[in-house]
């Protein structure tokens, strides 16, 4: 992965991107589009650590994009006045993972994602499946991240 080179002043800390990237609800997602026009959505998330995990529906424009064209980028970010802005940027590649659409076949690969996913948004320990989405698990190429409240402690 590589290094943030930019915005040194208001990077923010691996503490605090990871807990933002576990606590935020939604994040946006740009694929690339047929003819190479962006496409942005709102979605669900969860990162476990070391990729960001989409449950996707499976028969939208964003997953036709993302099979065309696994390269996008996943925005992350709050924050009301300019001092509180914060953000983190994700720009890597998708891939597919399991079965699509998931029904629950086992897939160890899927069991610590939907576990996250259970948990952050249906307080359950249970994924339920409804045979229209699939997983897309994201591998970070590069992480940029912001955190202006940084520039008032300076």
């Amino acid at each position: 992965m590589r290094p943030q080179r930019r915005g040194a002043a208001t990077i923010m800390d691996d503490v605090r991107r990871d807990e933002l990237l576990r606590t935020q609800r939604t994040c946006r997602v740009a694929t690339i589009g047929g003819g190479g026009q962006p496409h942005a959505t709102a979605m669900w998330f969860v990162w476990d650590g070391s990729a960001i995990w989409l449950n996707s529906l499976s028969r939208t424009q964003r997953w036709t994009d993302i099979i065309r064209d696994p390269r996008l980028s996943v925005l992350v970010d709050g924050g009301e006045e300019f001092l509180d802005l914060y953000g983190i940027e994700i720009v890597g590649t998708a891939s597919v993972v399991g079965e699509v659409p998931r029904t629950g076949e086992p897939c160890d690969e899927l069991r610590a994602p939907e576990l996250l996913f259970a948990n952050k948004y249906a307080n359950s320990d249970e994924m339920r499946y409804d045979g229209r989405h699939g997983w897309l698990r994201i591998e970070p190429l590069k992480i940029v991240s912001w955190d202006f409240s940084r520039l008032v402690a300076r």
